[in-house]
């Protein structure tokens, strides 16, 4: 089965470890998380589950999407994410964080923040020219085009748009599960912002090393 959850964002903190030393973490929030739909290959092709988080008024939900949480039993979801190979889980099942347990590695997926427009330096990491006296190359993406085309190929990195695009940060370590209050503790950063809903799977070095391999 494919361990995974939508989670909230909550921040970060720290905790303390029986040694002393301080280790950051990021703490996700997953209450009420539940399976909307199963789909099979006989159905529908391939096998995944649709999990939902966050509940929604039903007046703002659509007359298609309220049939579809109405099939599924379970009030209307805010957010909805569809995760491969879900093994035997049934409609309507709770889905909590005792899915994993400390020291698992895990995959942490979400929209990163928005940056606005950068430039060449900050959203590319471009080093800058050389600051010397008669230098007009300090800041300049330097040359764009093509002595063989003459024209600008697409896919160039420039400035622009920074951020605020689907990001996967892979290997993080959970540090501490708490079941009472339906947190997570993970080692380290996730992308998105507080409040951002992310989903969370077991990484699958974390399955290759409960296997042995």
């Amino acid at each position: 089965m494919s361990r995974a959850l939508l989670a909230r964002k909550v921040g970060m903190t720290q905790v303390f470890t029986e040694r002393g030393t301080t280790v950051p973490v990021t703490v996700l929030e997953s209450a009420g998380c539940r399976v909307v739909q199963v789909k099979t290959v006989a159905v529908d092709g391939y096998d995944a589950a649709q999990i939902g988080l966050g509940e929604r008024a039903a007046r703002r939900t659509p007359k298609a999407l309220a049939g579809h949480f109405k099939r599924a039993g379970t009030p209307p979801q805010r957010h909805l994410a569809e995760v491969r190979d879900p093994g035997d889980i049934k409609v309507g099942a709770r889905l909590g964080v005792d899915l994993f347990a400390a020291g698992q590695l895990i995959d942490v997926c979400g929209i990163s923040q928005g940056k606005g427009f950068a430039g060449q330096h900050k959203r590319h990491n471009f080093d800058r020219g050389a600051v010397t006296h008669g230098s007009h190359n300090i800041k300049q993406p330097g040359s764009i085009g093509s002595t063989d085309a003459a024209r600008v190929f697409r896919g160039l990195r420039m400035a622009g748009h920074l951020g605020a695009q689907r990001a996967t940060v892979r290997n993080l370590e959970v540090v501490r599960v708490d079941t009472d209050r339906n947190l997570l503790l993970v080692k380290g950063s996730v992308p998105g912002h507080r409040n951002a809903v992310v989903l969370v799977r077991a990484s699958d070095r974390s399955a290759s090393l409960e296997s042995g391999e």
